[in-house]
């Protein structure tokens, strides 16, 4: 199956780039691009592409923006692509429904490998954001009160236990050894959370589970 991506950055040398590295892998179409937020949920409407490639730094509308409206409106994935690891850009980024977040930096490879996950909607955190986020989590003192998920009592009680499963950071294989069912069982189930609940990602369904403890 080809995935097709949008590209959103407001340099057009670096959307050159990323097109050359993703159109090497012969199951990866780009299919258009954007220069601003306001252009890219426009063209995620119009091309209804798989993955959007989105920068968080652009003029009129920024990525933040742009990926909370095409998470709401649109069936696109959205892999956060950027130069900065800022913890607002990163949660602001997650909360708002992207699949990961991945820095510039990250090798051909890598981003090859990100396009395919968030597609298959598996969460991917560049190195240096996963220790941004485990150690914003691990900070316990400073933790606000629960915050009560909107769908919750919708969860069965096994669909429950995989959302605190997903809280924990739990791939799909762990969450299948510590429940006593299969892989396929699990990826059912983790759907399923996160349709009732109105996610996008794994990555959103984690930190939505920390947040209701």
């Amino acid at each position: 199956m080809t995935i097709t991506v949008l590209l959103a950055d407001d340099h057009a040398a670096i959307r050159s780039g990323l097109r050359m590295i993703l159109e090497s892998d012969p199951d990866i179409e780009v299919v258009g691009e954007a220069a601003d937020g306001a252009v890219a949920v426009a063209q995620v409407r119009a091309l209804k592409p798989d993955v959007v490639l989105m920068d968080i730094r652009m003029p009129h509308t920024d990525g933040i923006a742009a990926t909370r409206a095409i998470v709401a409106e649109t069936g696109s994935r959205v892999l956060v692509l950027t130069s900065f690891e800022i913890d607002e850009y990163v949660f602001g980024s997650l909360r708002a429904g992207a699949g990961g977040y991945l820095l510039k930096t990250a090798s051909a490879d890598d981003l090859l490998r990100a396009v395919r996950s968030v597609h298959a909607g598996d969460g991917v955190l560049a190195p240096e954001v996963t220790r941004t986020v485990i150690g914003t989590f691990a900070t316990e003192q400073d933790r606000p009160p629960a915050t009560p998920v909107p769908g919750l009592d919708t969860l069965t009680g096994r669909e429950r236990e995989v959302f605190d499963c997903i809280g924990e950071g739990l791939s799909n294989r762990q969450i299948a050894t510590r429940l006593g069912v299969g892989e396929t069982t699990v990826k059912t189930h983790v759907a399923r959370v996160l349709h009732k609940l109105g996610l996008q990602s794994r990555i959103q369904a984690a930190i939505l589970a920390h947040e209701a403890r």
